[in-house]
């Protein structure tokens, strides 16, 4: 067995440990000295806070407008497409817009390359990597990551730096590719580099990571520490909004703005080709729905609300980098059990390495966020950004 795969596989043990399906004595005992770990990283989270609130560590500033967006719990809140219509809104309005992203699970340096640094230069020192520089895309997503991949393939007049370092790739961003206004990818906790506003995400399907912090549950830090937030995005609502959630999150943040949205199925692209097709197209069809998402309920229930049976499901784990192999076996089981597509997400389908079989279309769900509440505010919020009068005013 690959190391990947077990990789994968202790991945999905751990998290049925954490939300306890996993039943018996061994899990229940693991998850007693999870909660220990998690006092100690909690501790750990708030001295560093703690740290940066008083000046103590001292943040990096570059001299033009930051803006996080992020959440305090690991995994699937949606936050692509909010970066997404986030930056472009700021494009819009004239801002010169460059998206900083870490490139989870981004191919890495070779390691000859990385000798023959340390040999020739004493230190292993490279530029970030540039996957769109706001005219052209640069990269491919195995290089780039599959959320900058993505970002930057749905915003061509946006750059797309990726590098761990943050600074660096601001630094970068603004010197070499002219931009005035830079979003931190996934930033909420991200210290070293200083930002104006914080935008802070939370999955109205799992607000709350389970009530623990790391590795216990899902939180990143204390639930309370959403104060921090300027603007609060509630995310995957129903169509009446959250107003409970909403209710629970202004009494931990009384001052920030708060929106609800959904993401919203918009129309079906073959993963391989140009051809598009309507929403209508599921009604009564039997798919295939793969995926390797956080939360990959919610891609097959919205399948099943267009009126789509599923004949076969197969599901990998978050980020799971596809073989060809695997899209062959998944497009030969998906015939055998009489599917007549295979159905992934936008996310997936920029992780497919190309497979030169037609005969069962291979087709991805295109999502876009729709404002439920407090669009209003969030265009304001643009406006001030940009230094221009927001309409309320």
């Amino acid at each position: 067995m690959s190391n990947k795969r077990k990789s994968e596989q202790l991945e999905t043990y751990m998290l049925s440990v954490l939300d306890g399906t996993k039943k018996g004595k061994w899990p229940a005992t693991l998850r007693v000295l999870l909660k220990g770990l998690s006092c100690i990283f909690m501790m750990i989270v708030q001295v560093r806070l703690w740290l940066y609130h008083h000046r103590i560590i001292r943040p990096s500033t570059l001299g033009c407008q930051v803006i996080s967006v992020g959440n305090l719990t690991v995994g699937g809140t949606g936050k692509t497409p909010v970066v997404e219509v986030f930056a472009r809104n700021l494009q819009e309005q004239g801002r010169k817009v460059a998206i900083l992203s870490r490139g989870y699970k981004s191919k890495s340096i070779p390691f000859h390359e990385k000798l023959i640094q340390r040999i020739t230069t004493g230190k292993i020192e490279t530029p970030p990597r540039v996957v769109s520089d706001g005219k052209r895309l640069l990269l491919d997503s195995w290089t780039a990551g599959d959320e900058p991949y993505m970002l930057a393939s749905n915003l061509p007049k946006v750059s797309v730096v990726v590098d761990k370092d943050r600074v660096k790739a601001g630094k970068y961003a603004i010197k070499e590719l002219g931009c005035d206004t830079l979003i931190l990818d996934d930033g909420f906790q991200y210290l070293k580099l200083g930002h104006r506003l914080d935008i802070a995400l939370v999955d109205s399907k799992n607000p709350f990571g389970g009530g623990h912090l790391l590795p216990r549950g899902l939180l990143r830090e204390p639930m309370r520490n959403i104060k921090r937030a300027g603007f609060i995005f509630i995310t995957k609502c129903g169509e009446s909004g959250e107003p409970e959630l909403k209710e629970q999150l202004r009494r931990l943040n009384p001052v920030a703005e708060i929106s609800e949205c959904r993401h919203a199925a918009k129309y079906l692209k073959d993963v391989f080709g140009d051809m598009t097709y309507d929403l209508n197209t599921l009604k009564g069809m039997k798919i295939a729905a793969v995926s390797a998402i956080a939360v990959p309920e919610s891609f097959e229930s919205a399948l099943e609300s267009f009126g789509a049976e599923i004949v076969y499901c197969r599901r990998f784990a978050d980020h799971h980098r596809f073989s060809q192999q695997e899209i062959i076996n998944t497009i030969n089981w998906s015939i055998k059990h009489g599917a007549e597509a295979i159905l992934t997400t936008e996310k997936d389908a920029v992780r497919f390495p190309f497979v030169d079989r037609r005969d069962i279309p291979v087709i991805f769900m295109r999502v876009e966020i729709e404002m439920l509440s407090g669009e209003e505010e969030f265009m304001d919020w643009i406006q001030r950004i940009c230094f221009k009068t927001p309409r309320s005013e």
